[in-house]
């Protein structure tokens, strides 16, 4: 039988950029890292370089902190509940099952992916976890998704976690991936979803350049990358309309420098921003 597939699955050479970068980063393993991660990332070194000297921050800085905040919120969750149950979707090739599993052995851990990106992840596996569950293979567009959530228990605290993916959709897409989510996982004792996303770069002088180099990547990856939202409240929205109960945005400035929770209800000028929903 043939799997269904949505028109929104070409953006997995993004995966081999992230996780070229975040072997480099010392935050992941060589198995993870490929030839085409290395190539994209030297072929755009020279442009990130630029933009850390100018524009304040690059994707590759944003990378580093989307990745720190959402392992800070998943490590929290699971001192919190050890029987936790984590489905990475859209995991490309992150490091971060491989490390959790690693360091929390007890807590069940399954990654999701389109079936080439998830072929790859799981050859990447086999070579440093010969015994992990196989990678899930899934659009997140077509009613197999609702299926993957029946591999948990709901009788245990169900996480979703996402990274470097929510931008890529067009709104009402998002809005449906969003709310199917909060669907699915309502019959879990506790659904947490983890996301990272871009917002709109209001509070940058050089705007007109991150909106003309987010136009590129939205060529390059055939999806429809796009900024959505320019304030946390608009976020917070978003997130109650698709079935959530509470959502917090989290902004790198309130993160890694405390003195600046005061203003979380404004954008801050970060580059990248980080969603915790639940549904209690």
């Amino acid at each position: 039988m043939t799997q269904q597939l949505s028109k929104h699955r070409h953006i997995s050479f993004t995966a081999h950029y992230t996780g070229y970068i975040w072997y480099q980063m010392g935050i992941s393993h060589p198995a993870f890292a490929t030839a085409k991660g290395k190539t994209l990332a030297a072929l755009v070194h020279p442009i990130e370089s630029w933009a850390e000297k100018y524009v304040g921050g690059s994707m590759r800085t944003t990378l580093k902190q989307r990745h720190t905040m959402l392992d800070a919120h998943l490590e929290e969750l699971i001192q919190q509940h050890p029987d936790l149950q984590v489905l990475e979707i859209a995991c490309g090739l992150s490091p971060r099952g491989w490390w959790f599993r690693q360091h929390h052995p007890n807590i069940c851990y399954r990654e999701l992916d389109l079936p080439d990106m998830a072929a790859t992840k799981q050859a990447a596996l086999q070579q440093i976890e010969p015994h992990v569950d196989d990678v899930l293979s899934v659009d997140l567009f077509t009613e197999a998704f609702a299926n993957v959530f029946k591999v948990f228990d709901p009788k245990r605290p169900l996480v979703i976690i996402s990274e470097g993916l929510i931008n890529y959709f067009e709104k009402p897409l998002l809005q449906q991936l969003i709310q199917a989510i909060a669907t699915y996982g309502s019959d879990f004792k506790e659904l947490h979803y983890l996301t990272d996303l871009y917002p709109e770069p209001t509070q940058n002088k050089l705007a007109t350049i991150i909106w003309n180099s987010s136009r590129l990547l939205k060529l390059m990856s055939r999806s429809a990358f796009s900024f959505h939202f320019k304030t946390p409240a608009e976020v917070e929205s978003f997130f109650y309309e698709a079935g959530f109960k509470q959502v917090d945005v989290l902004q790198p400035k309130q993160f890694f420098d405390q003195t600046r929770l005061e203003n979380d209800h404004q954008h801050l000028g970060d580059l990248v921003w980080m969603i915790r929903a639940t549904n209690k």
